[in-house]
């Protein structure tokens, strides 16, 4: 019942901000409702906030008792959600598959795939020495095992 009620006024918040999207929610034994989200331009303190509110104000603590935290995806959270990639293009991912790693900028985006571009230094195909290669791979959302946007510094 309550994970039911949850989840009709978690849609309505996020439908009143369609810039928002869920990422996780779960409700435990003891009523504890952990909810992660994201957002295409991220998310602030306060729209945690404003999702958080769209849910506690329409519950009553008399009727079940219970615990609320919404949070947003952290920054080493690894990616679940198209939206997710669409929002890091141009930032550095580590991208795993069944059979290979990949590191690279994440360039483009669209409903399948995502296109990862790096460079590397090869040797030169003739002569000595090394020549830096501009690499690229498409990998298929659904041959994505993990994806992590690389924090650099």
């Amino acid at each position: 019942m309550l994970e039911s009620k949850v989840k009709d006024l978690l849609n309505k918040g996020l439908e009143e901000r369609p810039d928002l999207f869920l990422i996780d929610f779960s409700i435990s034994s003891d009523n504890k409702i952990k909810i992660t989200i994201d957002g295409d331009k991220g998310v602030l303190v306060e729209d945690c906030m404003f999702i958080s509110r769209a849910i506690e104000h329409h519950l009553d603590r008399e009727e079940e008792d219970f615990s609320l935290e919404v949070m947003s995806a952290g920054a080493t959270a690894a990616l679940v959600e198209k939206r997710q990639y669409k929002k890091n293009i141009g930032r550095t991912l580590n991208i795993k598959t069944a059979t290979e790693t990949t590191e690279g900028i994440l360039v483009k985006a669209d409903d399948k795939t995502v296109l990862l571009e790096w460079k590397v230094r090869e040797p030169k195909p003739v002569g000595k020495g090394k020549v830096t290669v501009k690499k690229q791979a498409v990998i298929a959302y659904e041959n994505i095992v993990e994806a992590k946007v690389m924090i650099k510094f």
